[in-house]
């Protein structure tokens, strides 16, 4: 036994001698050690340089981290958006020298060499941050010196490859936590919560001594061992100058956290939409806005939890000048089953119930039909056959102006304007704004549509919304800030431009949802047949919020109404947005009058008037100049135009004639002249005595 300890002690002598051989025969190689590191054979670094695909918000905000292919959490991370003080502590602790040497330190080397022969065992050991990432990029199972050797050697090769900041670039992301995590800024988020560009002294040795023994130093599942590990740290730290001593004992006092916290996972369905449509790049860029993101995220996990099982909401949020998303809520809870989650509702097609009325009225007052101040009658009616519409509160108002009717959302005033404007034109409308409508098993549009018989997304709601708070242009959505912005070009018209402020105008004054301030947004509800769908959308001059409430299954929800459900969430998400809402500038050339200063055909809707061109008998009136869709050339371009000629056949005299919206004083013939101030598109309609009208689009040049 004595023989065998004798033994053992020389090998170790023999052993730490070579090693002592090794350090000096580094130290004297110089140059020449660069030159056997570039013969040792090609760095493969392709492994070590895959990083998980990261979504970011438009400061630069992580939304969401994905995994590896392998399962690794591994987030890119430059030196410099590490917190200063865990540099500090590593260099401290690992690798003093590091910024002075070529990749291998011969006096650490030479060091724990004489440590080994004075102790019999090992006692520090001699790589440095060089030589660990050498191994984390070829890792090997054995421990020998050659191995040793081939590290060595690989730790020169890659600063001489890649520098000393990228050494350490790659240590940051490659250094090993536990489990799938790697690197110190999933680390961070994973035992922190936050990422690391702010870390306590606690928190940054402990990212410091946890790489050492990385399972076994776990602070999850061994907090008592991880704390030990994080104190030796502090203490070295201090001892060597690198922080005060009273820094080191205070943080010892801190403790370790007991558990890893879940990745972050702000705008889960929108960072799951950006990766699929980019495969392949590390790094999506989106205009969301992180703070106002998770805001909205709470808010509505509060607001659905009260509501009852099974329900979920969305939300979207579009800057109106750019058409950015800045908020894209799907659901109630990306991983919550049991309200589905996973299915991002933002896309669904659904029933808006009277969410689209707002666009009958606005197609009505374009074409002339109708004024805000109009009188409307809300009563008991029959259209067709058998189609009857009640309110949604089995009352009816009587006389009301078509202001008031939108504002209260009575059903009868709508279907009534949308037989006037006709529902093929309203949906051909819609789909011209870039709305994707669904009508129950491709239907022809009938009149049910106006209340909701026809299916759209929270999205293209949302888009067709920031329409009318753009004058009527419905804007290309923008999602991403990496990617090339969309080319130029026509964007598509919902509405003209006195017609659309007409309706801001009147939304303005929807009387508000409970413990809310009234005449500061302009916003419309709606409630899908069988209470399955609740909806609230409204804009000011910034912004536009869409919210649907309802069960991803399309199950009925009694008692589910956009007022009660929807309309609260919408009125939230403004508050959040932060700021005074501001309405939408009125139209120059609008028309704003009581009912008594308008024109008389447009004073009150008759039901027993002809409702469209071609009803009325006897010759009905018609525009016979210009005709619909022409191009006029009026002379714009030398300066000087010329006044454009109206002509009207059949009707009853007398008639009004209108230029987007706006009558023309003083005309009341079939014969007129109109002076226009500027080219481009304008819309002319006539009406006549009876109510009958028609209208045309040109384009003046």
């Amino acid at each position: 036994m004595a023989s065998g300890i004798v033994e053992g002690t020389k090998l170790r002598r023999v052993v730490g001698l070579m090693l002592l051989a090794v350090a000096a025969l580094v130290g004297g190689l110089g140059g020449s050690l660069g030159w056997l590191a570039a013969r040792s054979g090609d760095l493969d670094l392709t492994a070590a340089e895959a990083r998980s695909t990261i979504v970011l918000d438009r400061s630069g905000t992580l939304l969401r981290p994905f995994a590896t292919p392998d399962g690794r959490w591994r987030l890119p991370l430059a030196p410099g958006a590490v917190d200063p003080r865990y540099l500090a502590l590593l260099m401290a602790y690992e690798d003093h020298r590091f910024a002075s040497h070529p990749g291998i330190d011969p006096a650490a080397m030479a060091r724990a060499a004489g440590q080994w022969l004075r102790a019999g065992r090992i006692v520090s050991g001699g790589s440095t941050l060089s030589m660990q990432v050498a191994r984390l990029v070829e890792p090997r199972a054995e421990r020998s010196l050659a191995a040793k050797l081939r590290q060595m050697l690989r730790a020169v090769a890659l600063e001489r490859r890649l520098g000393k900041e990228g050494v350490l670039r790659l240590y940051l992301a490659l250094a090993p936590y536990g489990g799938p995590v790697e690197g110190v800024r999933a680390a961070s988020l994973a035992y922190f919560g936050h990422e690391p560009g702010r870390l306590s002294l606690a928190e940054a040795a402990l990212l410091v001594a946890l790489p050492q023994s990385p399972e076994a130093r776990r602070p999850d599942r061994f907090p008592e061992t991880a704390k030990r590990a994080r104190d030796r740290v502090l203490a070295l730290a201090a001892a060597r100058g690198a922080i005060r001593r009273d820094e080191a004992e205070a943080a010892r006092a801190e403790p370790v956290p007991r558990q890893r916290r879940p990745f972050p996972m702000l705008a889960a369905h929108a960072a799951e939409s950006a990766v699929a449509q980019g495969p392949g790049r590390p790094v999506h860029r989106l205009t969301l806005d992180a703070r106002l993101q998770a805001s909205l995220e709470a808010l509505v996990a509060e607001r659905i939890a009260a509501l009852g099982a099974g329900l979920s909401a969305a939300i979207l949020v579009i800057d109106n000048a750019t058409g950015e998303v800045r908020a894209h809520v799907g659901s109630a809870g990306y991983l919550d089953a049991a309200r589905a989650g996973a299915i991002d509702m933002a896309g669904a097609l659904r029933s808006p119930g009277s969410a689209l009325k707002p666009f009958v009225y606005a197609l009505a007052f374009e074409s002339g039909l109708a004024h805000p101040e109009t009188l409307i009658e809300d009563r008991p009616s029959r259209f067709g056959a058998s189609y009857a519409p009640e309110n949604f509160d089995l009352t009816f108002q009587g006389t009301v102006t078509a202001r008031r009717a939108l504002q209260m959302s009575l059903n009868v005033p709508a279907v009534e304007l949308l037989e006037l404007v006709g529902p093929a034109r309203f949906i051909a409308r819609l789909r011209a704004g870039g709305a994707a409508i669904a009508l129950p098993r491709d239907a022809a549009p009938g009149l049910p549509v106006a209340l909701g018989g026809l299916g759209i997304t929270l999205t293209d709601l949302a888009r067709l919304y920031a329409g009318l708070a753009r004058g009527g242009l419905v804007p290309d959505l923008v999602r991403r800030l990496d990617t090339a912005p969309p080319p130029p070009r026509d964007l598509p018209r919902i509405a003209e431009r006195v017609a659309a402020w007409y309706v801001a105008d009147t939304l303005r004054g929807t009387p508000p949802p409970e413990n809310a301030l009234p005449n500061r947004i302009a916003y419309k509800t709606g409630t899908s047949y069988g209470y399955r769908d609740a909806w609230a959308a409204g804009f000011d001059r910034r912004i536009t919020v869409a919210v649907w409430v309802g069960r991803p299954d399309g199950a009925s929800v009694p008692g589910l109404v956009g007022r009660l459900a929807a309309a609260p969430i919408l009125f939230d998400a403004f508050a959040r947005y932060g700021g005074e809402p501001e309405p939408v500038a009125p139209a120059r050339d609008a028309l704003v009058a009581a009912t008594a200063g308008l024109p008389p055909p447009l004073r009150h809707i008759r039901r027993d008037a002809p409702k469209v061109v071609g009803e009325a008998p006897g010759a009905p009136v018609r525009i016979a100049y210009p005709p619909d869709g022409a191009r006029v050339d009026l002379g714009f371009a030398e300066g000087a135009p010329a006044g454009l000629a109206l002509k009207a056949l059949g009707g009853t005299l007398p008639l009004t004639w209108m230029v987007n919206s706006l009558p023309l004083p003083e005309v009341s013939r079939r014969q007129a002249e109109w002076q226009p101030d500027g080219a481009g598109f304008v819309r002319i309609s006539v009406m006549d005595a009876t109510g009958a009208s028609d209208s045309v689009v040109v384009r003046l040049e």
